[in-house]
Protein backbone atom coordinates (compact mmCIF):
# COMPACT_ATOMS: atom_id res chain seq x y z
CA UNK A 1 0.00 0.00 0.00
CA UNK A 2 1.03 3.11 -0.94
CA UNK A 3 0.41 7.12 0.11
CA UNK A 4 -0.12 9.87 -1.47
CA UNK A 5 3.43 11.37 -1.01
CA UNK A 6 4.84 7.56 -2.60
CA UNK A 7 2.29 7.74 -5.76
CA UNK A 8 3.71 11.37 -5.94
CA UNK A 9 7.02 10.29 -6.00
CA UNK A 10 6.89 7.07 -8.40
CA UNK A 11 4.53 8.99 -11.01
CA UNK A 12 7.16 11.98 -11.57
CA UNK A 13 10.74 8.88 -11.51
CA UNK A 14 8.65 7.01 -13.89
CA UNK A 15 7.97 9.98 -16.15
CA UNK A 16 11.68 12.21 -16.13
CA UNK A 17 10.04 14.43 -18.88
CA UNK A 18 7.37 15.76 -17.27
CA UNK A 19 7.44 18.93 -15.07
CA UNK A 20 5.70 19.14 -12.16
CA UNK A 21 3.05 22.01 -12.14
CA UNK A 22 4.63 25.37 -11.09
CA UNK A 23 3.07 27.44 -8.27
CA UNK A 24 1.90 29.90 -10.66
CA UNK A 25 -0.83 28.22 -11.82
CA UNK A 26 -2.28 27.33 -8.09
CA UNK A 27 -1.99 31.35 -7.92
CA UNK A 28 -4.82 31.68 -10.25
CA UNK A 29 -7.05 29.26 -9.18
CA UNK A 30 -6.68 30.84 -5.05
CA UNK A 31 -7.20 34.23 -6.80
CA UNK A 32 -10.52 33.48 -8.57
CA UNK A 33 -11.57 31.76 -4.75
CA UNK A 34 -10.71 34.52 -3.21
CA UNK A 35 -12.99 36.51 -5.86
CA UNK A 36 -15.45 33.81 -5.35
CA UNK A 37 -15.82 34.55 -1.57
CA UNK A 38 -15.18 38.30 -1.86
CA UNK A 39 -18.48 38.49 -3.80
CA UNK A 40 -20.11 36.50 -1.38
CA UNK A 41 -18.99 38.42 1.57
CA UNK A 42 -20.21 41.30 -0.31
CA UNK A 43 -23.26 39.99 -1.21
CA UNK A 44 -23.99 39.38 2.36
CA UNK A 45 -22.90 42.79 3.51
CA UNK A 46 -24.83 44.38 1.04
CA UNK A 47 -28.16 43.00 2.45
CA UNK A 48 -27.06 43.01 6.44
CA UNK A 49 -29.32 45.59 6.93
CA UNK A 50 -32.49 43.57 5.37
CA UNK A 51 -31.13 40.24 7.25
CA UNK A 52 -31.14 42.57 10.41
CA UNK A 53 -34.42 43.99 10.22
CA UNK A 54 -35.83 40.48 9.15
CA UNK A 55 -34.36 38.96 12.21
CA UNK A 56 -35.39 41.53 14.91
CA UNK A 57 -39.16 41.54 13.70
CA UNK A 58 -38.94 37.61 13.44
CA UNK A 59 -37.57 37.35 17.04
CA UNK A 60 -38.78 40.80 18.68
CA UNK A 61 -40.12 39.51 21.32
CA UNK A 62 -37.20 36.95 23.23
CA UNK A 63 -34.88 39.73 22.42
CA UNK A 64 -36.90 42.43 24.30
CA UNK A 65 -37.15 39.40 26.90
CA UNK A 66 -33.66 38.81 27.10
CA UNK A 67 -32.84 42.64 27.03
CA UNK A 68 -34.92 43.23 30.26
CA UNK A 69 -33.49 40.10 31.94
CA UNK A 70 -29.83 41.30 31.32
CA UNK A 71 -31.33 45.09 32.89
CA UNK A 72 -32.78 43.70 35.52
CA UNK A 73 -29.34 42.13 36.44
CA UNK A 74 -27.23 45.00 35.68
CA UNK A 75 -29.59 47.11 38.30
CA UNK A 76 -29.15 44.63 40.65
CA UNK A 77 -25.77 44.31 40.56
CA UNK A 78 -25.31 47.96 40.67
CA UNK A 79 -27.71 48.33 43.23
CA UNK A 80 -25.73 45.52 45.53
CA UNK A 81 -22.55 48.11 44.49
CA UNK A 82 -23.86 50.68 46.17
CA UNK A 83 -24.87 49.25 49.38
CA UNK A 84 -22.10 47.59 49.66
CA UNK A 85 -20.11 50.66 49.47
CA UNK A 86 -22.50 52.34 51.65
CA UNK A 87 -22.01 49.84 54.07
CA UNK A 88 -18.31 50.25 54.10
CA UNK A 89 -18.79 54.22 55.34
CA UNK A 90 -18.16 54.15 59.48
CA UNK A 91 -21.30 54.70 61.49
CA UNK A 92 -23.98 54.76 58.61
CA UNK A 93 -24.70 50.87 58.25
CA UNK A 94 -26.10 50.76 61.89
CA UNK A 95 -27.86 54.45 61.28
CA UNK A 96 -29.69 52.46 58.17
CA UNK A 97 -30.05 49.16 60.40
CA UNK A 98 -31.62 51.22 63.59
CA UNK A 99 -33.78 53.09 61.02
CA UNK A 100 -34.85 50.01 59.99
CA UNK A 101 -35.97 48.33 63.36
CA UNK A 102 -37.59 51.47 64.62
CA UNK A 103 -39.54 51.92 60.81
CA UNK A 104 -40.45 48.06 61.77
CA UNK A 105 -41.67 48.61 65.14
CA UNK A 106 -43.59 51.54 64.04
CA UNK A 107 -45.61 49.28 61.35
CA UNK A 108 -46.16 46.45 63.61
CA UNK A 109 -47.73 49.43 65.83
CA UNK A 110 -49.71 50.96 63.60
CA UNK A 111 -51.19 48.04 61.29
CA UNK A 112 -50.62 44.87 63.11
CA UNK A 113 -51.81 44.78 66.64
CA UNK A 114 -55.41 45.79 66.17
CA UNK A 115 -58.28 44.22 63.99
CA UNK A 116 -59.36 47.26 62.60
CA UNK A 117 -55.91 48.45 61.62
CA UNK A 118 -55.36 45.22 59.68
CA UNK A 119 -58.68 45.82 58.01
CA UNK A 120 -57.45 48.72 56.87
CA UNK A 121 -54.18 47.49 55.56
CA UNK A 122 -55.99 44.44 53.58
CA UNK A 123 -58.04 47.24 52.02
CA UNK A 124 -54.89 49.39 50.86
CA UNK A 125 -53.41 46.33 49.90
CA UNK A 126 -56.33 45.18 47.77
CA UNK A 127 -56.88 48.50 46.82
CA UNK A 128 -53.21 48.78 45.76
CA UNK A 129 -53.11 45.50 43.82
CA UNK A 130 -56.14 46.75 41.90
CA UNK A 131 -54.61 49.84 40.37
CA UNK A 132 -51.48 47.84 39.58
CA UNK A 133 -53.42 45.17 37.85
CA UNK A 134 -55.88 47.70 36.22
CA UNK A 135 -58.77 46.71 37.76
CA UNK A 136 -61.75 48.69 39.15
CA UNK A 137 -64.30 48.37 41.94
Amino acid sequence: MTTDFESDSTVSESNPGVEPTPADTGSADTTEQIQVIWDRVSGILANLPDYVTEFFKEYQRPLITVGLILGAVVSVKLVLAILNTINEIPLLAPTFELVGLVYAGWFVYRFLLKDSNRQELTENVVSLRDQVLGKRS
